[in-house]
């Protein structure tokens, strides 16, 4: 490993052409990102591709046209102003299959930008918040260029990284970007109550981030056992961790182990991982992986979405035709949990948007992505209730899901169902 100075040296390695991954979320190196934008009138043909990055994402201006293009795993709120599906654009994938697209398939990395513990006395340093799909990006780039932070966390698992492996690096010293803690309103906090009536004591969870996922967390503070292996966790986890909710008895896969393949928060989150044994990073395509998900008896994934329709089919990527975020490991878990002993997957959304309108449609918007199908449904809930869809027709799924929606917009449905679907013949 060479280390540098001056930041533009690091990047000097880089060459017409190439193709960049860069790391993302809570570990999203932004010191490197700065100097690639500095130095990008330099370049032609260069390619980045990243799940969602903390930032401005300067790159992805069009002033940078002729200079590079954005290629998105899943598009974070910086990139959304951008996406003109030409140079920035989105790459629909499962969670679980990113690893295989980059290491093996057709987007073979050429150069990996990424943001590391600083090392140990043995050598290794850490992925740390991040180990995703960023550790197959590392084993497959030609080139490894790193941002070596002493206030990046040491997290145990796939995330350590020896110092042979990294091809160039900067030191830097500052601290991680925190993800701010949501509100709870009392939308969400009925919609958390809801679905942890049907959660067990024993459960392993896999939950997101948002005032949604939080509910739910908060509202199993009284459980017993709880498991975590989960796409990734934040402060509500740490919370039920913390008060004993969470211990990780029950999992038949890394029993006595916190697990996931990423990790944002705040600061009290990057303490709580830090050197702690109890604590495993790993890579996204053995985490996702719904056969590995299914060995733990009781999971229980639980997702949003944008829209759900009147069969059971979700939109969780895009409003219409317009990418918002992506498939992430929605599928991957829903699938899991589903084939999980006694798993429950839930799909929990507000009722209504921020206008009023109704999230339990007739029919998804055009353009809109099916990200959960109807086939892979079973329970969906909002702050009315929630409902199992799985073993129910599609008329059975309506008067369920109308059940659930706002009460301001249920005539409106049971009207639209009985007239497009009812009076057909």
């Amino acid at each position: 490993m060479q280390i540098h100075n001056n930041v533009d040296d690091a990047l000097s390695f880089i060459k017409n052409g190439d193709k960049i991954f860069v790391h993302g979320a809570a570990a999203t190196p932004h010191t490197l990102i700065k100097g690639l934008v500095d130095v990008l009138p330099n370049y032609k043909d260069l390619e980045v591709m990243h799940l969602h990055t903390h930032g401005n994402a300067e790159y992805a201006d069009p002033k940078y046209k002729d200079n590079i293009r954005v290629t998105n795993l899943f598009v974070g709120g910086n990139i959304r102003k951008h996406i003109d599906y030409d140079r920035v654009d989105y790459l629909p994938c499962f969670l679980s299959e990113i690893p295989k697209i980059l290491g093996q398939g057709p987007r073979k990395i050429n150069v990996a930008l990424i943001h590391v513990s600083a090392p140990g006395p043995m050598g290794y340093c850490s992925l740390g918040t991040s180990v995703d799909v960023t550790a197959t990006a590392v084993e497959a780039a030609d080139i490894v260029i790193a941002q070596i932070n002493k206030q990046m966390p040491r997290v145990h698992g796939d995330a350590f990284l020896h110092i042979s492996n990294i091809d160039h690096a900067v030191e830097v010293d500052c601290p991680l970007d925190e993800l701010p803690i949501p509100e709870i309103t009392d939308i969400e906090k009925r919609i958390g109550e809801h679905c942890a009536e049907i959660i067990e004591d024993g459960a392993c969870l896999q939950t997101g981030i948002g005032a949604i996922p939080n509910a739910v967390l908060a509202a199993l503070k009284d459980h017993r056992n709880l498991g975590l292996h989960s796409e990734m966790w934040s402060d509500g986890a740490l919370d039920l961790i913390e008060c004993g909710a969470i211990n990780n008895s029950n999992k038949k896969v890394h029993r006595g182990k916190t697990v996931s393949t990423f990790i944002m928060g705040t600061q009290r989150v990057f303490d709580y991982i830090n050197d702690n044994p109890s604590v495993i990073q790993v890579g996204s395509d053995y985490i996702n992986n719904p056969q590995i998900i299914a060995r733990n008896p009781k999971t229980v994934a639980i997702n949003s979405a944008v829209e759900v329709d009147l069969t059971g089919q979700v939109c969780a990527d895009s409003i219409g035709h317009r990418i918002i975020s992506g498939v992430g490991g929605q599928m991957d878990f829903m699938r899991g949990a589903a084939l999980s002993s006694r798993g429950k997957p839930i799909i929990a959304l507000r009722s209504t948007n921020k206008c009023g309108t109704s999230k339990i449609v007739l029919f998804l918007k055009t353009g809109a992505g099916v990200v959960t199908t109807r086939n892979h449904i079973h329970y969906v809930a909002t702050e009315y209730g929630i409902v199992d869809l799985y073993g129910k027709t599609l008329g059975e799924r309506a008067k369920a899901l109308i059940s659930i929606a706002h009460p301001d917009h249920r005539e409106m449905l049971s009207k639209q169902w009985v007239d497009n679907f009812c009076m057909l013949h």
